[in-house]
């Protein structure tokens, strides 16, 4: 497919003309790192080459300007197309080296040539994570409406035909190369009285099984649970451990995905995923970062300790080397005044920043003070490799892949989102919603 107004501005010859003045300062710095370091018998190499190995998917809906139920302001050179949305995540990919893969969500992204749309991804050097099924929403085509469930619907009708999307969605991420699904629902009651909460789950294990049959061997079937929001009384999938619930007696391809805002303020969310490690249920993340609900914030903004504890949880099961551990990654966020391929460069950042502190620990001293119940070493521990900075880590490992040490400063003296305003077609200027 011939696209002109592609990401071609920002390629390899680009990015090393980027990365040429930072060379010198980087050498120094990352020597000066790796100094420090190895008086604490740690190899930087090792943390920087696990660095340059980390990936994130991105999702396709994050690459607009988000909104909320108030308003939306759109923001210049938005993606009018999936198309134009995989331009952008190839921009985010090539600057940071992390984000290999792209989430499409079903029906906002689906496209009318499903082959054309995974050869296009190809030669942008892309690859497609979990589909994402939408039966929240209603759409023009549906014969029947989704404001008083779907899955769990009373109307047998309206759980087939949220049923049938998400059918449609397996289909269609088999053509594109996905193997997963991710199975969120909005369905729950604002009002005591409103929904027979025990027939309710009842009715989404029932039509949840018949989703799960239809999955090809090698796939799994993320189950994403909400604490609240749009229901405001009870969430059919509330917390993870309706969702275990649910995977258990679904089966070993379905798994729980934990977003990090669709918890109640200030819950544990590290022992959530130890717990699920655990379980061997722990099927991956969305990313991203709150204040006070599900505000899709850009993943590290607000509480970059918690993130790193999140991932010390992760660092600790692939030290234990704890079996069936292969959880997604994705970010999930809502960019509402920023440049959105800035926010989604930036919470990449951020997430090998996590990794490469929780790489960092010593597991052997940390389980050795775990053990003697000395409360105090033990989280000074953690404190200390997360008040490292890594900085020179984060910025070797993705030169050494060939991205930008300095990726947001690359990508503003790009001309790209210029570029894009001047080539798509002007955003509507008003409405409301998360996209």
């Amino acid at each position: 497919m011939n696209r002109p107004n592609g990401p071609a501005r920002v390629n390899a010859a680009f990015i090393s003309e980027a990365n040429a003045p930072l060379l010198r300062d980087l050498q120094a710095d990352y020597a000066a790192l790796g100094s420090r370091l190895a008086r604490d018998g740690v190899e930087i190499d090792r943390i920087t080459d696990a660095v340059a190995h980390f990936a994130v998917a991105l999702p396709s809906w994050g690459v607009g300007t988000g909104g909320t139920r108030f308003a939306r302001f759109p923001g210049p050179g938005e993606p009018a197309s999936v198309f134009d949305k995989m331009d952008d995540c190839a921009v985010v990919h090539r600057l940071t080296g992390a984000t290999p893969a792209v989430s499409l969500h079903f029906p906002w992204d689906k496209p009318s040539d499903a082959k054309a749309l995974k050869d296009y991804a190809d030669t942008l050097g892309l690859r497609f994570d979990a589909v994402n099924s939408n039966t929240f929403q209603d759409r023009p085509e549906n014969p029947h409406s989704y404001k008083f469930g779907s899955l769990t619907h009373t109307d047998p009708a309206v759980r087939a035909q949220a049923i049938e999307h998400n059918l449609d969605c397996i289909s269609l991420g088999r053509e594109l190369g996905s193997k997963a699904l991710t199975v969120w629902i909005a369905d729950g009651a604002n009002f005591p009285g409103q929904q027979h909460m025990a027939r309710a789950f009842e009715r989404y294990l029932e039509s949840v099984a018949k989703i799960y049959v239809a999955l090809p061997d090698n796939w799994n079937m993320l189950l994403e649970h909400k604490f609240y929001e749009p229901a405001f009384y009870a969430t059919v999938i509330q917390d993870w451990g309706s969702s275990l619930m649910a995977a258990r007696e679904l089966g070993p391809k379905a798994r729980c995905l934990v977003d990090l805002g669709h918890h109640a303020p200030n819950v544990n969310i590290e022992m959530i995923v130890c717990r699920l490690i655990h379980a061997r249920r722990l099927g991956g993340f969305h990313f991203n970062d709150s204040k006070y609900g599900d505000d899709d914030l850009d993943a590290g903004s607000i509480h970059p300790y918690r993130l790193f504890l999140i991932f010390n949880e992760l660092a600790d099961a692939q030290w234990r080397n704890v079996s069936d551990f292969h959880p997604a990654h994705m970010l999930d966020q809502s960019h509402n005044v920023t440049d959105p391929i800035e926010s989604l460069v930036s919470s990449a950042g951020e997430l090998q920043r996590a990794w490469a502190q929780a790489l960092l620990v010593d597991r052997e001293a940390l389980a050795g003070f775990q053990e003697s119940n000395d409360a105090l070493m033990a989280s000074q521990t953690l404190k200390r490799a997360f008040t490292t900075d890594v900085s020179p880590i984060l910025a070797q490992a993705r030169n050494s892949i060939g991205a930008a040490i300095d990726p947001l400063a690359a990508y503003r003296s790009s001309g790209y989102r210029k570029a894009c305003a001047e080539s798509r077609p002007l955003p509507r200027r008003a409405g409301s919603g998360i996209v």
